[in-house]
């Protein structure tokens, strides 16, 4: 009895352990082909036979119309956000305003002063077509009655000042030379009496020399003492010592007296010279009030003739200048709207990219996009291209939602880029070639992954 249990249960022993290593050699072979490179997986797929049914991708979600990075314009590029009206999520409207720039109080006030200068020209236009009041022309005619008396009288004053001038001269003129007379003079009188006290002293020291010689031949006959010899040795360094003091006297007289005649003479020069100067100075302002002064009157009794005559060309003329205004106040205007950054579009704010306070960089503003209509992006091998066709229907599929999404093939890149979305898998080709090809979705699909731009997504296209 034993034994037929035994043998009844043999079967399904082995069939338990037949399907125990189907199991394992399954598993086995689905961890080699997770571990193996994308490239490798791919070749697999294509060496598949045709009976697949699906073309599959990484891809990532993108909003329909794209990315809008929105920046200053190039006029205002690197001004400062003076604020900022949006926040990351926020939905918009086309034309709404989402920041402010930093300039936009200077050019409030350029667009204030071209308001104005377009009112003044305006103003300038009626005042000519109106013709001049009799009241201009009489003040007109004052104003030049009144330049020719300014002339006159500033002529005068300055002709005046001229003479003022040329009397002082001649006044310092005169009384450095009367100066330099004194200085002379007594030069003269101070080396002339100084002379006459060094001939007294030579003519004593030689007297006393004659009596010294005397009284040497003496003292050698004896007849005199040695001290009277010493006296009169005496005598004779004293005058030749006060001789020697005369003399440098009358050099220093010479030398100072000198010095004094050559300062006089540089003080008269420089006199002389400053008055030329200030005589030269006077007379070209003279000249130049008499020319300007002239020009004055002309340009005044032009003015008279103008106010009384009213000319075609002066109307047009003012035109223009209307017309000038209004030009430079309208760039105004539109200088101070592009201080006000509008949304070209409807849509919702992704990412801010400048805050309040920080400089416009080449990364803009926000990044701004209609998410409600949302595609997928998917890169297509470079071989698997060929099998991909427009209409057909695609599965999305990612951890970060629960489900699929639905979409059609609904456009086919016409370039061959590198791979941009990876599966991060060791081993991965980081190299690979692949084709854009853009897949809408469903639109009830496409609002459930409206704030998942960029996402990256699994693709399965069927063939």
């Amino acid at each position: 009895m034993n034994t037929i249990i035994h043998l009844k249960q043999k079967p399904i022993l082995i069939g338990s352990i037949i399907v125990a290593i189907l199991v394992s050699t399954g598993l086995l072979a689905w961890g080699i082909l997770q571990s193996m490179p994308v490239k490798s997986q791919t070749a697999i797929v294509r060496a598949a036979p045709q009976s697949s049914k699906q073309i599959v991708a990484l891809g990532r979600f993108e909003p329909a119309g794209g990315i809008v990075k929105l920046s200053a314009p190039l006029a205002l590029d690197r001004d400062r956000i003076k604020e900022l009206r949006v926040q990351e999520g926020s939905k918009i409207r086309a034309g709404q305003i989402i920041a402010i720039l930093d300039s936009v109080d200077r050019l409030q006030a350029t667009l204030i002063h071209e308001r104005q200068q377009v009112a003044t020209a305006y103003a300038k236009l009626s005042q000519i077509k109106a013709g001049a009041k009799s009241g201009e022309i009489v003040a007109q005619r004052a104003t030049i009655s009144r330049t020719q008396i300014q002339i006159e009288g500033e002529t005068n004053t300055q002709q005046k000042t001229i003479d003022k001038i040329k009397a002082q001269s001649e006044g310092d003129r005169a009384a450095q030379l009367e100066t330099i007379a004194r200085i002379k003079a007594q030069w003269e009188g101070d080396r002339a009496a100084q002379s006459a006290l060094i001939g007294k002293f030579q003519v004593e020291l030689a007297n006393a020399r004659s009596e010294l010689n005397r009284y040497q031949q003496l003292a050698q006959q004896g007849a005199i003492s040695q001290s009277l010899l010493d006296s009169k040795k005496l005598a004779v360094a004293s005058f030749e010592q006060q001789l020697r003091e005369a003399e440098a006297i009358r050099a220093r007289i010479e030398n100072t007296s000198s010095k004094q005649l050559n300062e006089a003479q540089k003080v008269l020069a420089r006199i002389q010279s400053t008055s030329r100067q200030q005589l030269q100075e006077a007379d070209a302002l003279l000249a130049k009030i008499q020319g300007t002064g002239k020009g004055q009157i002309i340009e005044a009794q032009a003015n008279l003739t103008r106010i009384a005559e009213i000319r075609p060309i002066d109307i047009r003329v003012a035109q223009s200048e209307v017309q000038s205004a209004i030009i430079i106040q309208n760039r105004a205007q539109t200088e101070l709207e592009q201080a006000y950054i509008r949304t070209p579009s409807a849509g919702e704010i992704l990412k801010i990219n400048t805050r309040m306070g920080e400089k416009v960089t080449d990364k803009g503003i926000v990044d701004l996009a209609q998410t409600e209509a949302m595609i997928v992006v998917a890169e297509i091998y470079q071989t698997d291209i060929n099998l991909v066709r427009l209409g057909q229907k695609a599965t999305i599929t990612s951890k970060a939602f629960s489900g699929e999404l639905s979409g059609v093939v609904d456009q086919i890149g016409l370039q061959v880029n590198r791979q941009n979305v990876f599966s991060d898998r060791p081993g991965e080709n980081l190299d690979r070639r692949v084709i854009e090809v853009k897949i809408k979705l469903d639109s009830g699909d496409s609002r459930r992954v409206s704030s998942l731009t960029n996402l990256q997504v699994q693709v399965a296209i069927s063939k």
